[in-house]
């Protein structure tokens, strides 16, 4: 993938991560159990991550690739699950503006911490005064958009 498609390409991603949360909602509103709304959920993404792989299956890990991994690097889905679990019960109760508002503020929060102690493997990014003054901006205006 081309350099000039990487941001575009993530905001697409965050277009479609905002519209998530009520598809899932109403996923769940057509099959009652949350459970069941989040099993079907996944099973499509497994689905799609498969075809992928038969479309596109190499390169494969090595062994030592495999001995080197940290435990918890599988984790990541289901990790994940519990946004995802999150947003289709509770869209309809608190609205998508807060629902993804306090989800995006939450990860913006938590990430700016793992960049600033260099966790879960990445390199440290500092937290400067403008970082920590932008993260604070976005709390606040989160908290405007839950308020009004």
């Amino acid at each position: 993938m081309s350099s000039a498609w990487i941001y575009p390409f993530i905001i697409l991603g965050g277009i479609l991560q905002a519209a998530g949360a009520p598809i899932n909602g109403q996923l769940k509103g057509a099959l009652v159990n949350p459970w069941l709304a989040s099993s079907v959920s996944f099973l499509l993404v497994t689905f799609l991550a498969i075809a992928m792989f038969w479309i596109q299956p190499m390169p494969l890990p090595s062994l030592d690739d495999l001995r080197s991994m940290k435990w918890w690097a599988p984790l990541g889905g289901i990790v994940r699950a519990v946004a995802v679990f999150a947003g289709l019960t509770l869209v309809q109760k608190v609205g998508v503006g807060t629902l993804n508002g306090l989800t995006i503020c939450a990860n913006l929060v938590a990430s700016v911490a793992i960049d600033h102690f260099g966790l879960i493997g990445v390199a440290e990014h500092p937290l400067g005064w403008m970082r920590a003054i932008g993260t604070g901006l976005m709390v606040v205006g989160v908290g405007m958009v839950m308020r009004f």
